[in-house]
């Protein structure tokens, strides 16, 4: 598995594009969906369950490229906002995380949500959008799988130097919080 390859200037333009503000921290972090969106998959379709997306450490040392996935493993189809929920994918836009644990049924390092996010969720009828704090964070994925209920996951060969990564620079630049912007490879 390749890491995926853009430049900073690709990175720049490509967040100009959407209209959303360039992050102002020194360190932050992009997201593309689909960025494999030809070439893993179904052509032409941003899957779930694979690492067909990438997360990319913007810092002032570089940018740092890494295979991921920025969706759920499967489908859930639900109603409303309680037990009964449909499957969430976080939306594009920019969001603000920061290092913690992941609270799953065995708690291990993250990235965690800092603030409330947009999700749209799997609905019976339609999507539908959803705004809280979730848990939609970002840690290791499976080997078989990417572990995702919406949570943004990397594998796990990648996963030890992206949270290395982030946070010796999230530490390095003296930030507690850092932006994660989530773009679409369309």
């Amino acid at each position: 598995m390749s890491k995926p390859r853009i430049s900073s200037e690709d990175l720049k333009k490509m967040i100009k594009k959407t209209g959303l503000p360039m992050p102002t921290t020194k360190v932050f972090l992009a997201g593309i969906r689909g960025y494999y969106l030809d070439s893993m998959g179904v052509k032409g379709k941003n899957d779930r369950g694979i690492y067909d997306d990438a997360l990319i450490w913007v810092t002032p040392n570089g940018i740092f490229s890494f295979n991921a996935n920025v969706d759920p493993s499967a489908y859930r189809k639900g109603t409303g906002k309680g037990s009964t929920k449909g499957m969430a994918s976080l939306n594009c836009g920019i969001w603000l995380y920061q290092m913690g644990m992941h609270n799953g049924s065995a708690p291990h390092p993250a990235f965690r949500q800092a603030a409330s996010v947009v999700v749209t969720r799997d609905g019976v009828d339609a999507f539908y959008e959803d705004t809280g704090m979730f848990g939609i964070n970002i840690h290791r994925g499976g080997n078989t799988g990417t572990s995702s209920l919406g949570c943004q996951t990397i594998p796990p060969k990648q996963w030890d130097s992206f949270k290395e990564l982030g946070y010796s620079e999230l530490k390095r630049a003296g930030q507690k919080k850092f932006f994660y912007i989530l773009l679409e490879n369309k």
